[in-house]
């Protein structure tokens, strides 16, 4: 008996030696004693293998019951572990951050502008982003990271090779996938607090304002007019604040659209869709691959603001930044009171 145990512990000491894993040790121990066992059970009492591997069966099968007994406890266990582990990672019940929560969020509930409150706001948040592209990677993967609780994403395109130089949110083995699908697994990764729900469809007149109606704000990083109007003025139905962003070549824009609280709406600065191959697509004019970057973040954070009270946000102020030159600009925009979407009227 004294042999086999030697050998076995040879088998496991070898195993370590050449980095195999712990899996695979365990499975060569095992076939080991099943062979022991075989020896006793087919070779006859008086066999000198049965004499030199202790002579009964009885003892490697009570060495084998206790092994099942305690790689069962330990299976048990881990599994124990486990649900008290995301028990206490998982967002509480009645309002409450759980210590973790408390801990991923520490430095937003420092900021005067933000704390519990603010956090809390947060984390009650619904905001839906249009496009899973260059503006939709920062937007959700900061926003997922600030904790705001539902991020709905809405894409019909997939994840395509030339989209990473700038669509930081998806990753080479994504291409191919669904770019909602992608980016919703990359923010769970990120924050598993954050609920993401993917729409893998385009957006068309008849689902906009059922689809926005189930969420607080709206962002949007589409990259031609026609989308743009279109949530403009699904947006302005629902009476929902929409940050739209937009990107060519090394300069982006944004502004916070919302007639409900006296700002114009997109139609009151844009009101029409120009012709074709005036206002030409990234993949038509090129992008600096960080602006994205830059734009996405500060929709981002004038989301937060929305959402937490923070601050001034962009309403009624066009932001635009040359990458270039590293400028920007402030262009204070007014609601039209001839505008077709927002019926807007003259303050007088």
């Amino acid at each position: 008996m004294l042999l086999v145990l030697i050998l076995g512990g040879a088998l496991w000491g070898l195993g370590a030696l050449l980095g195999t894993p712990k899996q695979v040790r365990w499975t060569m121990v095992g076939l080991l004693w099943v062979g022991v066992m075989l020896l006793h059970v087919v070779l006859p009492a008086s066999s000198p293998l049965r004499a030199m591997t202790g002579g009964s069966a009885a003892p490697w099968a009570l060495l084998g019951g206790l092994a099942v007994l305690v790689l069962a406890y330990r299976s048990v266990l881990r599994r124990v572990r486990a649900r008290v582990d995301a028990r206490e990672a998982a967002p509480q019940a009645g309002g409450a951050f759980s210590e973790v929560e408390l801990e991923r969020y520490a430095r937003h509930i420092v900021l005067r502008e933000v704390g519990g409150p603010g956090q809390r706001a947060l984390k009650d948040a619904r905001v839906l982003v249009v496009g899973a592209g260059g503006l939709g990677a920062p937007v959700m993967t900061y926003l997922g990271a600030a904790g705001v609780g539902t991020i709905g994403v809405i894409d019909d395109d997939v994840v395509e090779l030339s989209n990473l130089q700038r669509q930081v949110i998806h990753r080479d083995r994504d291409i191919g996938i669904p770019k909602v699908h992608s980016a919703a697994a990359a923010v769970r990764a990120l924050n598993p607090h954050v609920v993401m729900r993917p729409y893998q469809r385009r957006l068309t007149d008849k689902i906009a304002a059922d689809l926005f109606a189930d969420y607080d704000i709206i962002l949007d990083g589409t990259d031609n007019s026609e989308t743009r109007h279109l949530v403009n003025r699904a947006a302005v139905a629902t009476g929902k604040p929409l940050i739209s962003g937009a990107l060519t070549q090394w300069e982006g824009q944004l502004s916070v659209f919302d007639p409900a609280h006296g700002a114009p709406c997109y139609a009151c600065v844009f009101p029409d869709i120009p012709a074709d191959g005036l206002a030409p697509s990234c993949a038509e004019a090129g992008v600096m691959g960080t602006l994205p970057g830059v734009i996405g973040a500060m929709m981002a954070g004038e989301a937060i603001k929305l959402i937490t009270g923070a601050g001034a946000p962009l309403r009624g102020t066009l932001l635009i930044y040359d990458a270039l030159y590293s400028d920007a600009r402030r262009i204070q925009i007014k609601r039209r009171p001839d505008c077709r979407v927002c019926g807007a009227k003259e303050d007088t």
